[in-house]
């Protein structure tokens, strides 16, 4: 019988076959289709004619495109529908992978024939996407391996193997341990001061496990409301405990081995390829160039936002004490404490925007106002097959009407779905296809009587991830290795945090924010307090972001490998970051798939670099107007459609006319002292 996933897809614009699907198909259909790959790689090797752009680069470009889909397909589903034999499956695939990688990288005939391109390109007639493609590929192979002794190639395979897997393990263990955990409660004087949201969502998932009362997860539409609203003090630190025990428990769970190999692992391959640390190796090809710029940037950072943060926590140990009879505060209590401040500061209480906010309504303004920018329109498919019945699929049109993309869409926690929100894609885009994208999150779930309400964070979630997808959907580029989001790593977050912009907008808002029962528009006082809190504790999220980055290159310098305790790094990194003192059975890092799970390493910086993007280009908007069909067309034109043709800054240069105003960031934050 032929497998399914060896077979150009006979679907609607050849979207995955999900409901065809079947895991056993996963194994044997990469090993057929990297058979195949390896076949088209030696029929350039083997090509008798001279190496040209053309018969080399072109041809290597268009090789494996069945086995890149397949991967992805199997990778997406690991991350948003796994389960015991898909984990299995994905452990057995990663090293083929990566064998197959380490195969094609490292192969001397093929990169002879590169090099000899590569030599010889500024006398080639090319345009500058072609160039561009040459050095990627150049590099690529370099930066994996080509020019080492065959003994130490052999040292990178092995490398490579082993970090694919402890990879895939760190993230299966962050799940397992996430999964492990419920608080269920029958006492209904235990539920005091939750929002009802969350109180009949605890009960349907009670309901749905055959138990009465409520039932809260480490999911994040069920954890931050609790540890945020829940009086009960003692049950706010069960919750805050287990949250902070993810990965390092004494169970089969733990990460911090991993972490150390894997730490170890970086720094080995970084040496082997001439390079004194992971982050080194990384930041090379980054728009930070190098640790020290990196290092600098966050220390400027810390240096602006202390002030702010130190008076902030003053503030709210003031406020604890005199209102809420609390001292020696934990960080159990920081979110709970902070969010009743911020109700009496600005007489906000972000529970109160919930009915503004039902899940249908955002999506729709969402679509509106991407429709206003860029042209887009989406409408629902029934016949593309999604991967679970919650997900929605979307046939995408640009502005004349022409099929421009598939859209999918998962918005709700499920059993099998890591946490977070994310960005994927399942087709590239190139000259010849258009890109298949999914945007996965977990919101807020539908009740038996209301639809999904998002609380104002789960809107701005949703318009990030959505500024993600429109890289992908907008993106107009020959080759798929430079289409979309494959960018430097520091500038694929530009277009995911502007888009959250248009959420502080009245304009914006007027599209969308509308009253789930009554079809009420939000309150202009509403709008207003959205935008004055916006900069309620910036200091003190800024340290949080920072201790984040700090952290990441830690695990990735030069020193990285005299770490012997994963816990005692962490807390000398980031004590001077935080107000609360450290928990003994707590640590950050064992959970922190980002970086050793995600593509973060030595790159989470990246995420304060992209703010002050951000915040730089988003002021042209504000003075030219948020809808402004002249700045969309030029951010489309000069960087959502660009994808990687070009070096970053020159593509943004191009859209704003210079370079990037450090302090925009500060002043968008409130963290320029007046």
């Amino acid at each position: 019988m032929k497998n399914i996933l060896n077979s150009v897809f006979e679907t609607q614009h050849q979207s995955a076959p999900f409901e065809q699907i079947q895991t056993a198909n996963f194994i044997p259909a990469l090993e057929l289709e990297i058979s195949k790959t390896l076949e088209e790689i030696d029929h350039i090797c083997s090509n008798p004619e001279k190496p040209t752009f053309e018969n080399t680069l072109e041809t290597l470009e268009d090789s494996g495109e069945q086995l890149g889909i397949i991967s992805g397909i199997l990778f997406n589903l690991n991350s948003a529908e796994t389960s015991n034999e898909l984990q299995e499956v994905t452990q057995k695939a990663a090293p083929l992978l990566t064998k197959f990688q380490n195969d094609v990288r490292l192969n001397k005939v093929l990169f002879d024939r590169i090099k000899s391109i590569y030599d010889l390109k500024e006398t080639l007639d090319l345009d500058v996407e072609q160039l561009t493609l040459i050095e990627k590929e150049y590099k690529g192979f370099v930066r994996n391996g080509a020019l080492l002794s065959p003994e130490d190639k052999d040292k990178l395979r092995l490398i490579d193997t082993e970090l694919a897997q402890l990879s895939l393990s760190f993230g299966e263990h962050v799940l397992a341990d996430s999964q492990a955990f419920e608080l269920h409660l029958t006492n209904k004087k235990q539920l005091d001061g939750l929002p009802e949201t969350s109180i009949a969502q605890a009960e349907a998932l009670a309901k749905e496990k055959n138990k009465d009362g409520w039932i809260f997860t480490l999911d994040y539409p069920s954890y931050v409301p609790f540890v945020t609203y829940a009086d009960d003090r003692e049950l706010r630190k069960e919750m805050s405990l287990a949250f902070g025990k993810k990965g390092f428990q004494d169970n089969e769970n733990n990460n911090e081995t991993i972490i150390l190999k894997l730490v170890r692992l970086k720094k080995d391959r970084a040496n082997l390829l001439g390079y004194s640390s992971h982050a080194d190796f990384v930041l090379e090809e980054r728009m930070a160039q190098s640790a020290p710029q990196v290092n600098q940037f966050l220390d400027d950072l810390y240096q602006n936002a202390l002030p702010f943060a130190k008076k902030e926590w003053e503030q709210i140990e003031e406020f604890a004490e005199e209102k809420l009879n609390l001292n020696d505060l934990q960080k159990w209590d920081t979110a709970y404490v902070s969010e009743k401040l911020k109700q009496e500061l600005f007489d906000f209480d972000d529970q109160i925007l919930k009915p503004y906010f039902p899940l249908p309504n955002v999506l729709k303004g969402l679509f509106e106002i991407v429709e206003r920018l860029y042209g887009l329109r989406f409408e629902q498919s029934n016949t593309i097959q999604g991967y679970h019945k919650e997900v929605i699929c979307y046939e995408v049109f640009n502005k004349s009407g022409a099929f421009h993309a598939v859209l999918y869409a998962d918005f709700h926690p499920r059993s099998g779905k890591r946490s977070g929100a994310w960005m994927t894609s399942y087709r590239s885009q190139n000259q010849t296809q258009r890109p298949h994208i999914s945007i996965v999150c977990n919101f807020s779930p539908p009740t038996n009587d209301d639809p999904a309400l998002l609380s104002f964070n789960e809107v701005t979630t949703l318009f990030h991830e959505f500024g993600h997808a429109l890289h992908g959907m907008l993106a107009n580029t020959k080759y798929s290795s430079l289409s979309g989001t494959s960018v430097s790593w520091d500038f694929v977050e530009l277009p995911s945090q502007i888009l959250e912009n248009w959420c502080y907008q009245e304009e914006a808002l007027s599209l969308f924010a509308h009253h789930y029962k009554t079809g009420e528009p939000i309150p202009m006082h509403y709008v207003q307090k959205i935008k004055d809190a916006s900069q309620f504790q910036q200091g003190l999220q800024t340290l949080r972001q920072l201790s984040f980055g700090y952290l990441d290159l830690s695990y990735h310098d030069e020193n990285a490998t005299e770490i012997t305790s994963v816990k005692a790094h962490e807390e000398k990194q980031i004590n001077k970051l935080q107000f609360t003192p450290s928990i003994e059975e707590n640590c950050m890092s064992t959970s922190f798939s980002h970086i050793f799970q995600g593509g973060y390493a030595a790159g989470y910086y990246s995420y304060k670099w992209a703010e002050v993007l951000d915040a730089d280009a988003f002021e042209l908007f504000l003075e030219k107007g948020i809808f402004d069909k002249g700045t969309a067309q030029a951010f489309h034109d000069h960087v959502l459609s660009k994808g990687g043709t070009e070096h970053p800054m020159k593509l943004y240069k191009r859209f704003r006319g210079s370079e990037p105003d450090p302090k925009a960031l500060l002043r968008r934050a409130g963290l320029i002292q007046k």
